[in-house]
């Protein structure tokens, strides 16, 4: 990407706001962090006041912007977005059209994809998987090697864990348990 591009989005960028990054040649916001051993690819942009640290990779069209921080071996590509004060770590993936935004937490070696959206301060943790174009909000939790998927949504103070489905256009909230091997699918709502 070149300067002319980034200021399709950004006008009033210009080498005394931005810099490409050593390690891939990503474009930094001056005001963002990002360390050496971090890896911007040449299509992603950090902004804001974002920080990736570690051997964290951002690449693709990926974006990392306002306070949000991508550290450890942690991976964000594709068209995938990380903002507000959302955090990515471990060796998470957040690849795709999936957005982390909020004060989420995405970490352990999760994996946020599609068209995925987690806010709110929901965790996904462990192995667990967030695909297609499900919603994770709210105080809820995914964890272990749970998967979410299809149009589902979990949120309240929900938590899904061990190797629990949760797919269709099924509902877990308010205080629910999905846990073990249980299936939840179709047009279920799950509460408690």
């Amino acid at each position: 990407m070149t300067l002319e591009t980034l200021k399709l989005t950004f006008p009033d960028a210009t080498l005394d706001t931005w810099h490409q990054h050593s390690n891939g040649g990503g474009w930094v916001e001056n005001t963002a962090s990002v360390a050496d051993t971090a890896w911007v690819g040449p299509d992603a942009r950090v902004f804001g006041e974002a920080k990736v640290s570690g051997d964290a990779r951002v690449y693709g069209k990926a974006v990392v912007s306002g306070n949000a921080m991508v550290y450890g071996n942690a991976m964000v590509y594709d068209n995938a977005r990380v903002f507000g004060e959302a955090k990515v770590s471990g060796k998470a993936v957040v690849s795709g059209n999936a957005c982390v935004s909020g004060e989420a937490r995405v970490y352990g070696k999760a994996v946020v994809s599609g068209n995925a959206r987690v806010f709110g301060e929901a965790k996904v943790s462990g192995d667990a998987r967030v695909y297609d174009d499900v919603r994770v909000f709210g105080k809820a939790r995914v964890s272990d090697n749970a998967m979410v998927y299809g149009n589902a949504k979990v949120f309240g103070k929900a938590k899904v864990s061990g190797y629990a489905r949760v797919s269709g256009k099924a509902w877990v909230f308010d205080t629910a348990r999905v846990f073990g091997y249980t299936l939840v699918g179709g047009d279920a709502e799950v509460t408690e």
